[in-house]
């Protein structure tokens, strides 16, 4: 199904009956990303699944999409879907979009789970990188997909899940440059909202992979323990839907059902 926000086409898929779950999916992804889980979630739920600006079936809106604007997209969505109160569950870059929907709309939210994702900003080092990824993504974008992709499993998963994450590049290689690189931008200025972990109302949940190459498991765990929030631990990299998608499963049914 797609809406029309400011002049662009906004998809989403929606499934299932019930309290609302809204899923936000990561960089170089798209609402096609949830599709191992939503058969399940969307037995006792209603799930809308999103694909955010620049991502899947939806438009890009400018140079820089920042995590604020995603979040007004959502916000749209929702709206035109008159759900006043859901269960925000962001992957990566999603679980960003998420937090700033939560600063923004507090009372809407009555859940958040991140799914290897951080409420940290991004440090010097990070917005470097991020830079990098831009230059490289300008010079080639289809080479960076392609590594860019491999890189967020676990190095021993590369083999395991090795048509799956074909399956993750096929999908990523539909990106267009501009929605790449405004996503890039918008990550390396996202405001750090750590504090909603703390002293927000509504309960929380950090899904971490040990072996994480994006997001350090110490880090995350630290964020997680301080703000003395549900964590659920997995073995896998950066793609705990695919790496781990039984533990993963089970820990946001687990979840939803608190």
């Amino acid at each position: 199904m797609t809406i029309d926000y400011k002049g662009i086409p906004v998809f989403y898929e929606e499934k299932g009956k019930g309290p609302v779950v809204v899923l936000l999916h990561g960089f170089l992804e798209s609402s096609a990303m949830w599709s191992g889980l939503v058969p399940e979630l969307s037995r006792k739920n209603r799930v809308i699944a999103i694909d955010l600006p620049g991502h899947g079936k939806t438009g890009c809106l400018g140079y820089v999409h920042t995590m604020e604007m995603m979040a007004g997209v959502v916000e749209e969505v929702l709206r035109r879907l008159r759900v006043r109160k859901s269960v925000l569950i962001g992957h990566s870059m999603g679980g960003y979009v998420a937090l700033a929907f939560a600063e923004k709309h507090p009372d809407a939210v009555k859940g958040l789970a991140l799914l290897n994702s951080t409420a940290r900003a991004d440090d010097t080092v990070r917005k470097q990188n991020r830079d990098r990824a831009i230059a490289a993504v300008k010079k080639d974008h289809k080479t960076f997909i392609r590594m860019a992709v491999t890189n967020l499993f676990r190095p021993k998963n590369r083999k395991i899940f090795r048509e799956e994450i074909r399956e993750v590049k096929a999908e990523a290689l539909k990106t267009p440059v501009q929605g790449i690189v405004a996503a890039l931008e918008g990550m390396k200025i996202r405001e750090d909202r750590e504090v909603l972990l703390h002293f927000t109302p509504y309960r929380k949940m950090m899904i971490l992979g040990r072996k994480d190459p994006v997001l350090g498991f110490n880090d995350l765990m630290d964020q997680a323990r301080a703000a003395e929030i549900a964590i659920f631990e997995v073995s896998g990299g950066h793609m705990s839907h695919i790496e781990n998608k039984k533990e993963v499963l089970h820990a946001i049914c687990w979840f939803l059902k608190k």
